[in-house]
């Protein structure tokens, strides 16, 4: 029998009341609320030792707080990420993010979902979907990046973008819904 956290993982319905996933959010909301207490001028290393023990691993990202996330290790880095203010990653199941990828402020990646059917949704079950960016993107501010989506290499996501379908690689893409506008 699956536990509720390998439920999750797997992109089933599962609890998220459950007692072992509960104390997981806890544990990233005080790691989240340690980097974003930090004073401008701490150390940099101070900065990252907290971001590895979030994240479960050694990263060169630079998240400009405040930064929210569920969990933290299922948030997959490339090399060179950045993060403006203010961005939130619901990472129930894994957000892959490639290397040189730029966030504006306010940018939302969720993989949380909650069915559609009322009865099971009065339950408290819920499931996600994964979440993958490639390399070279750029995310401008406010956009929000649903379940499921996958943003290709080098692709321009306009500011206060809704992102419900994937995108390909080398486009500019905006809007609500997102879609593409040209070719780079």
């Amino acid at each position: 029998m699956l536990t509720e956290k390998q439920k999750m993982l797997k992109g089933k319905l599962y609890n998220g009341a459950d007692p072992e996933l509960v104390e997981e959010r806890q544990r990233a909301r005080f790691l989240c609320q340690r980097l974003n207490a930090l004073p401008a001028t701490a150390p940099e290393a101070e900065r990252q030792t907290i971001l590895a023990d979030l994240l479960h691993t050694e990263t060169d990202a630079y998240l400009t707080p405040p930064f929210f996330c569920d969990y933290g290790y299922n948030i997959r880095l490339g090399a060179h990420a950045y993060f403006n203010f203010n961005c939130v990653l619901l990472d129930v199941m894994p957000i892959s993010i490639g290397s040189h990828v730029l966030f504006g402020p306010a940018v939302h990646i969720y993989t949380a979902l909650h069915p559609l059917n009322v009865q099971e949704r009065r339950s408290g079950l819920e499931f996600a979907k994964t979440v993958t960016i490639g390399d070279d993107v750029w995310v401008g501010g406010g956009a929000i990046i649903c379940p499921g989506v996958v943003i290709g290499d080098g692709a321009v996501i306009g500011a206060g973008s809704v992102v419900t379908r994937d995108v390909r690689p080398g486009v500019v893409a905006a809007g609500n819904p997102c879609r593409v506008i040209r070719q780079i």
